[in-house]
């Protein structure tokens, strides 16, 4: 693993990394807050469409927050990336936009193994190289990011405490940001898909979502569906429609302070 920076920040440390990733195949960058109190509990942060580790590190205000709660946070990258990474002609395909799924398919394939990267690969890295607490560990996630937070939290039942999203995509099977992309990666994008994998039976952890009245992008998000589906299987969660905020930054920063606290409340 290579340092490429890192900077005091509010009483703890922001770092920038890379390292060598075996379920990509090529070298992966991620962000890390350590709050400086050793054995700290991890909150991981997945970001979305076109983004790397960068974006939410600078804009989400998240380290103020987990200084405060003694929690740290990990910033992902959303894809592999390189020369030889392939890429598709528009934004939500190819590097930038990894749907946090491990590909079966095409060219895709060889190097968008995310879920496995996101699970177990930077993992592996991460708690070899800080002093944080493997057993205690939950998820959150910005637009295709909150996908990744849900699907990821109810793929794997017992490994985050808790799981919150901001605007998420959370019916890709039936939207513009989600179906074909999740068919050319895996062949099936239900498998993907929170709604679906909620009423098939698949628990949930103590769950925050928060979406915009305002969001530009509402409707491909699924919003409704899922709300329907937690109905559907009695499933204890806060979703909340805020009145006037949009799908940016300035949306996630807003709230981000409530999502830190809903968490360490889990995670202490």
């Amino acid at each position: 693993m290579k340092t490429v920076s890192e900077n005091r920040c509010f009483g703890g440390t922001q770092g920038v990394y890379v390292h060598s990733s075996e379920a990509t195949g090529t070298d992966m960058t991620f962000a890390l807050f350590y709050p400086g109190i050793p054995g700290a509990p991890v909150l991981w942060y997945l970001s979305g469409l076109t983004c790397t580790h960068e974006n939410a590190m600078t804009k989400a205000g998240l380290q103020a927050w987990a200084a405060e709660a003694g929690v740290a946070v990990v910033f992902p990258d959303t894809s592999p990336r390189g020369e030889d990474v392939p890429d598709g002609d528009d934004f939500d395909m190819g590097q930038g936009a990894g749907f946090y799924v491990d590909a079966t398919q095409g060219e895709w394939a060889k190097h968008f193994h995310m879920e496995t990267y996101v699970l177990s690969d930077l993992p592996e890295t991460l708690f070899a190289a800080f002093d944080l607490d493997e057993d205690r560990q939950s998820i959150t996630g910005h637009s295709m990011g909150g996908h990744g937070a849900l699907t990821l939290a109810l793929r794997h039942p017992g490994r985050f405490r808790s799981v919150s999203a901001f605007a998420p995509i959370c019916n890709p099977s039936q939207s513009g940001w989600g179906k074909t992309q999740l068919a050319a990666y895996t062949g099936d994008a239900a498998a993907h898909d929170a709604t679906v994998l909620l009423r098939g039976g698949a628990d949930l952890p103590p769950c925050l979502i928060d979406t915009g009245t305002s969001d530009q992008f509402y409707d491909k998000l699924g919003t409704d569906a899922f709300a329907a589906a937690l109905a559907e299987r009695r499933t204890p969660a806060q979703l909340r429609l805020q009145k006037g905020y949009d799908h940016s930054y300035f949306f996630v920063s807003t709230f981000a302070p409530e999502h830190v606290a809903f968490h360490a409340e889990w995670l202490m």
